[in-house]
C-alpha cells in the first residue's frame, strides 16, 4: 500500500484549523520572512539604515509641525525621545496591517499554485517586520541613552520596561489579526483596500503618538480615546521608557482581550475565505 508524507483534505467547517500543520512548515515561513528582507534591501544604497531614516524624518517634522508650531504638550519630556518613542512602536503595527491586508490579492498567483498553510503569509510579514522594528528600537534606545548621559532629569524609566515583550506581541497580534480581517473582506469588496491607508492615518490621531493623554480633559473623549485598544500599548511604551504617560492593568488587559478576540475572529474568516477566494480575487 503506498504511503504518503502529506496528505491534504478539504476543511470541514471554518474552525477545522490545522496549527499544528503550520509548524510542519517552519521552514518556509523562515524562507518568506527571508525573502520580505532580501526585497526591501536589493537594489539600495543604504540598505537598513532607511529603516532609520524614516522615523528621523517623521520625528523632525513631527518637532518642527505639532512641537513648534502647534504647541502642543509632550508631557515635560524632549520632544525627539517623546515623538521617537510613539513612532516606533506605533510603525510596527501599521506595518503589521498594511503588510498583511492585502494578502490574499497580493499572492492569489502563488496560492492558486502551490499547496501551504494560507497563515505562513501573513505570519512572514508580522515576523519580516519585527526586523524593521528592532532595528528602530536600536536607534531609539541610543537617542535614550544620549538623553540618560546626559543627565535629562525629566527621563525617568521604571520597571514597566519589563513588559515591552508584551507591548510588542499585542501590536503584532493586533495589526496581523485586523490585517487578516480585511484582506478576507477585500477578496470579495476591492473598494475597502483603498480605505486602508487613510484609515490608518485617521487612527493614529485617535492613538497619543503626537499627543500625551494627559492634555486629554477628563470625560467621555478621553474614555473614547482610551477605548482605542492601542493607546494603552503606545502609553505603556511611553511610560516605561520615559515615566510620562498613563499605565493601568486593566486597559492592559483590555488590550490584550481586544486583541485576542480580534487575532480568533480574523483567523475563522481569513480560514473561511481560503476555501474559495481564488474564485472571487
Amino acid at each position: 500500500m503506498t504511503q504518503y508524507d502529506l496528505i491534504i483534505r478539504p476543511k470541514r467547517h471554518a474552525f477545522d484549523i490545522n496549527f499544528k500543520e503550520i509548524w510542519q512548515y517552519r521552514d518556509l515561513l523562515y524562507m518568506f520572512v527571508k525573502r520580505d528582507v532580501i526585497t526591501v534591501y536589493k537594489q539600495t544604497v543604504l540598505g537598513p539604515i532607511w529603516f532609520i531614516i524614516q522615523p528621523i524624518l517623521t520625528t523632525a517634522i513631527y518637532i518642527v509641525v505639532f512641537g513648534n508650531i502647534a504647541q502642543i504638550s509632550t508631557d515635560g519630556q524632549p520632544m525627539a525621545l517623546f515623538y521617537l518613542s510613539g513612532i516606533v512602536i506605533w510603525n510596527y503595527f501599521a506595518e503589521s496591517f498594511n503588510q498583511t491586508s492585502d494578502t490574499f490579492t497580493q499572492n492569489a498567483a502563488i496560492f492558486g499554485k502551490v499547496y501551504f498553510p494560507r497563515l505562513i503569509m501573513p505570519l512572514s510579514k508580522v515576523t519580516s517586520g519585527l526586523i524593521k522594528f528592532f532595528i528602530q528600537l536600536v536607534f531609539f534606545l541610543a537617542v535614550y541613552a544620549y538623553f540618560l548621559i546626559n543627565g535629562e532629569e525629566s527621563v525617568q524609566p521604571n520597571w514597566t520596561i519589563a513588559l515591552l515583550p508584551v507591548y510588542i506581541t499585542i501590536m503584532a497580534l493586533m495589526g496581523m489579526g485586523a490585517g487578516i480581517l480585511f484582506t478576507s473582506m477585500t477578496t470579495k469588496y476591492r473598494d475597502l483596500k483603498f480605505l486602508i491607508t487613510f484609515g490608518v492615518q485617521l487612527l493614529m490621531y485617535a492613538t497619543p503618538v503626537i499627543y500625551p493623554m494627559s492634555e486629554i480633559p477628563e470625560g467621555k473623549m478621553k474614555t473614547v480615546l482610551m477605548l482605542n485598544p492601542l493607546s494603552p500599548i503606545v502609553e505603556g511604551f511611553k511610560y516605561a521608557f520615559l515615566g510620562a504617560g498613563n499605565f493601568s492593568w486593566g486597559y492592559l488587559g483590555y488590550s490584550v482581550a481586544f486583541t485576542t478576540v480580534l487575532l480568533i475572529v480574523g483567523i475563522v474568516v481569513f480560514h473561511k475565505t481560503e476555501r474559495n477566494f481564488i474564485d472571487t480575487v
